[in-house]
């Protein structure tokens, strides 16, 4: 179970509104890259909150939920398949963060950022490595930012139900694969992950 150390760390060290921060949809070949920010109560408790990854997509929907409930704000940033073609998928990144950030309702004084990279969001900002499995508001961010993703790339799927993409969500599994071989690339899809099949040597 996590705790609320880190938080409390920032807290004793001045920040007085501290957020986590991460991201879900790195990896995928179509749709956007999802990040979100969560501030959550002081001294939050949480019996199964962790790492999304760790977590069945049922669990993941509860907490979702409660996090909702709870915390004291939180914001979704995005950035489209466009602009990680444009930009490349870190830099994508960092733009979903810092949207992440500025959409929250109360500006933060510190952000915990999952990962060992810097997103410069315009706010203090402390790397953790692994930090979805170890700090709360992390943790919060990764559910909020998965389950969120998750959820569009099923909005996706009714547009585009050729690709099949309530299965995979957009990831490059065989069954993904064999449906991009068969009806080509859409409009959802990032061209720079697919170079090869695109015959794109840039």
């Amino acid at each position: 179970m996590l705790d609320f150390s880190y938080e409390k760390e920032a807290h004793d060290n001045g920040y007085a509104v501290v957020c986590g921060v991460d991201e879900a949809g790195r990896g995928p070949l179509a749709g956007p890259v999802f990040a979100a920010a969560v501030i959550l109560p002081e001294n939050y408790s949480h019996e199964i909150l962790n790492d999304s990854k760790k977590l069945s997509e049922k669990k993941r929907d509860l907490v979702y939920d409660d996090i909702i409930r709870d915390a004291v704000c939180w914001s979704v940033g995005i950035a489209d398949e466009k602009e990680i073609d444009d930009i490349n998928i870190l830099n994508a990144t960092f733009l979903a963060m810092k949207r992440a950030i500025d959409g929250l309702e109360i500006r933060p004084d510190l952000a915990y950022i999952d990962g060992n990279q810097y997103p410069k969001t315009g706010v203090k900002e402390v790397t953790i490595v692994k930090g979805d499995s170890k700090c709360m508001s992390v943790a919060a961010a990764s559910i909020i930012a998965k389950v969120s993703r998750d959820r569009f790339m099923m909005e996706i799927a009714e547009q585009y139900p050729q690709y099949e993409f309530k299965k995979h969500k957009g990831y490059g599994t065989k069954l993904h694969y064999e449906m991009i071989e068969k009806y080509g690339v859409s409009p959802v899809h990032r061209r720079s992950f697919l170079k090869k099949i695109l015959g794109d040597t840039k």
